[in-house]
């Protein structure tokens, strides 16, 4: 009784404005999309399902003495690649440090040359521009002072033919350095320069000098080295030169490493031309 007043009195109004239609609709929505979510892919499908697993093929059997028999030369190799990377290392390393030791010196010259880093005056010819070399107006000059020494070595006397000049920043002084061979062979030397103090060292130009290059002299050769430099006109505008009034450049003279081989290539060429005109 109670379930047909309820067809009568509710199912008949919705079923009149048509939301019973509706609601069955969304139902069998509901439960098709339920049922395709949860559907296993191929579940309808006459395929056999093929496990994974079952590809996989089986490992070969192998006894006991195989198998320590394979470890350990797992071991060797492992131990053998180890020992190749540290010998390739180490011998990198060694070339690295050998070419460092080869280059530092003349890497260290070049950059003392060029940032006057450590007392070395400057001699970048990039920076002997016209405006460098104008004499700054100005009534204070310097006092630039040369000295010079030789290496136990070498058997030359070295001086310089001035003790000083006096120039203003920006005027250019050409000084000059006698070297005389006092041995009875020929030799070849080297200079070395510094300026003192050292942090005039970036205002001190060098044009000309004969520093870092070999020079060779026969017995009892005497020459004279020319040696041609400015004061950056700089130095007169930096407070920090504001009491520099006396500058020495100091030179030392060492005798060529392989002067020896030359000297035995000289004789054994003299020997041969000897030979020959006999």
């Amino acid at each position: 009784m109670l379930r047909r007043i309820f067809r009568t009195s509710i199912q008949a109004p919705l079923r009149d404005v048509g939301l019973i239609p509706g609601l069955a609709l969304h139902r069998r929505y509901v439960h098709a999309s339920c049922i395709a979510k949860y559907e296993v892919p191929g579940g309808g499908s006459s395929e056999h399902q093929v496990s994974p697993r079952a590809n996989r093929k089986e490992l070969p059997k192998m006894s006991l003495a195989e198998f320590q028999a394979l470890r350990d030369k797992y071991h060797r190799e492992k131990k053998r690649y180890e020992r190749q990377t540290t010998i390739y290392y180490s011998l990198s390393m060694m070339m690295i440090f050998l070419a460092l030791s080869y280059a530092s010196v003349p890497l260290y010259r070049a950059i003392c040359q060029r940032t006057g880093w450590g007392g070395t005056p400057i001699t970048d010819k990039s920076r002997f521009t016209r405006d460098k070399l104008t004499p700054v107006a100005t009534e204070r000059r310097l006092r630039v002072s040369f000295t010079a020494e030789t290496s136990g070595a070498l058997p030359w006397k070295f001086v310089p033919q001035q003790r000083e000049v006096y120039v203003v920043p920006g005027e250019t002084a050409l000084a000059f350095y006698k070297a005389k061979n006092i041995s009875d062979k020929d030799i070849t030397g080297m200079a070395t320069y510094s300026v003192t103090p050292d942090h005039v060292a970036p205002y001190f130009n060098k044009i000309q000098c004969f520093c870092f290059e070999e020079q060779r002299l026969a017995k009892g050769e005497e020459v004279d080295m020319p040696l041609f430099f400015f004061i950056d006109p700089e130095f007169s505008r930096d407070p920090a030169m504001r009491n520099i009034e006396d500058v020495v450049l100091h030179y030392t003279f060492f005798k060529a490493k392989h002067d020896e081989q030359h000297d035995q290539l000289f004789s054994e060429a003299a020997k041969r031309n000897e030979n020959q005109t006999k």
